[in-house]
């Protein structure tokens, strides 16, 4: 008889929370990876199209599929006494699982997805509910949480805590078979008869958006960020996997689809070009009536694009295939502090990039620029002459307010001002507050609504 494995994502207990393309991916893949092994079921506290979500006012969304969740109040943890904001609970009520556990047979298994490690309020709540009303369920944590944080992970009270990308623990504590594609960046080939996993979006009675990944890692080893402590290195997938999950989404009616890549466009030769041609030629096949679904699919970029990979070749075919929404890295104009934490973008970088963006045909209001605030050393970034640089070339300024990451240098050097060992203090909207203080705060997030709205 197939094991019965509840999948489930977990509300997110934060200062703000939007639905920025926010879809449980890894969860969903590793779930695809098994899929005819089990019966799945989904639980999303973050599905924003789902009956479940219901709030005393409506819910805001953009065009592009992103917009608000339901929220309540919730006690600030004491760590927080001094940030001046108010902490919420964001996602379907907590009554509603339980009601769901109750008229539910029971489950084998939990899966539960971890986000940002200072989340982990949502993961405990998860699992004090299934204990409570599924006592016998096993339960499994897996992602970014469970990876940068195990040790913290484990004293939750989940029966296993998988770390990495490594999935035979997995296999082996569900006694399933081991998949033949083993890990989320195998290349191994496969037989003809085999169709590429798909994760398993089929759970979602409705979709709008969806998330693809052309490869896995980065090649960089910028100084504040974790994915070096996730993937081992930069491994991009078998193009006929993504191509599959492209018309898998495109099948389900989905409209916007997020890269949720951390390097999208490096090795671009070998691996988002080829598949942007596809994408383009499966649009004329679709205009042709070839295909079931005709709709247009917007694409979309949430992580920080390279600037320096986005060549007029390479632009051009982004715009052909459909790319809209696009945010480019920047962090920093100052060069010493550039070099200092990893070299990524320079000021010229992302004068090229936005050149040719446009010239391929990038509508500017689309544009977006990260840059980081409250950087352990920003007295070396020069975040106001670079937001003022970034804004000079008309892009739309995003405040990527900064984590403190264990294990990475930068995280590692804000142990003079936090316990980095609890993950609560490593919530970006806190840790800029902790750093340069509720004035400085402040400043900063006006000059960019006042550059933004001077842009428009």
């Amino acid at each position: 008889m197939s094991p019965r494995i509840l999948l489930v994502n977990p509300p997110v207990y934060d200062f703000s929370a939007y639905d920025f393309w926010l879809k449980p991916y890894g969860m969903l893949s590793v779930a695809g990876l098994l899929r005819g092994q089990a019966d799945f079921v989904l639980f999303d506290y973050l599905d924003r199209l789902s009956p479940l979500m219901h709030s005393d006012k409506k819910l805001r969304a953009d065009h592009w599929g992103r917009g608000e969740f339901c929220s309540q109040p919730a006690p600030k943890p004491e760590v927080f006494a001094d940030i001046p904001r108010h902490y919420h609970r964001f996602g379907v009520p907590r009554e509603a699982f339980r009601h769901f556990l109750s008229q539910q047979p029971p489950f084998d298994f939990a899966l539960i997805q971890t986000g940002m490690t200072y989340w982990y309020p949502g993961v405990r709540e998860v699992i004090d509910d299934l204990r409570a009303f599924s006592a016998k369920t096993k339960i499994v944590l897996g992602g970014v949480y469970a990876t940068l944080c195990p040790t913290h992970a484990g004293s939750l009270g989940a029966d296993l805590v998988v770390s990495g990308t490594n999935l035979d623990p997995l296999w082996q504590f569900l006694g399933t078979t081991p998949p033949l594609t083993p890990s989320f960046s195998s290349q191994e080939p496969r037989a003809k008869s085999q169709e590429p996993p798909v994760p398993l979006w089929d759970l979602y009675p409705r979709l709008q958006t969806g998330v693809l990944k052309l490869a896995d890692g980065c090649p960089f080893r910028c100084t504040y960020c974790s994915v070096p402590q996730v993937y081992a290195g930069f491994t991009p997938r078998p193009i006929e996997r993504v191509l599959a999950e492209y018309d898998f989404l495109r099948a389900r009616g989905v409209t916007d689809l997020a890269f949720y890549d951390d390097a999208l466009g490096y090795q671009a030769d070998n691996v988002l070009m080829p598949f942007l041609r596809e994408v383009i030629k499966h649009g004329s096949r679709a205009t042709a009536g070839l295909l079931s679904s005709a709709a247009a699919v917007n694409l979309h970029t949430p992580n920080a694009l390279h600037a320096r990979y986005m060549t007029p070749e390479v632009t051009r075919l982004m715009i052909d295939a459909g790319f809209k929404i696009i945010f480019l890295g920047f962090e920093s104009q100052a060069v010493q502090w550039q070099r200092a934490t990893g070299g990524k973008v320079y000021a010229h970088d992302l004068e090229q990039a936005v050149r040719n963006l446009l010239n391929a045909g990038a509508k500017l209001e689309h544009l977006h620029a990260y840059l980081i605030m409250g950087h352990p050393q920003h007295d070396q970034q020069d975040l106001e002459g670079s937001m003022r640089l970034a804004s000079s070339l008309g892009l739309r300024i995003m405040l990527a307010e900064f984590s403190p990451i264990p294990g990475t240098p930068d995280g590692e050097a804000c142990r003079k001002w936090i316990d980095l060992d609890e993950p609560l203090n490593h919530n970006k909207t806190s840790f800029p507050f902790v750093l340069l203080g509720e004035t400085e705060v402040r400043r900063l997030k006006q000059l960019c609504r006042d550059l933004n709205a001077a842009r428009s």
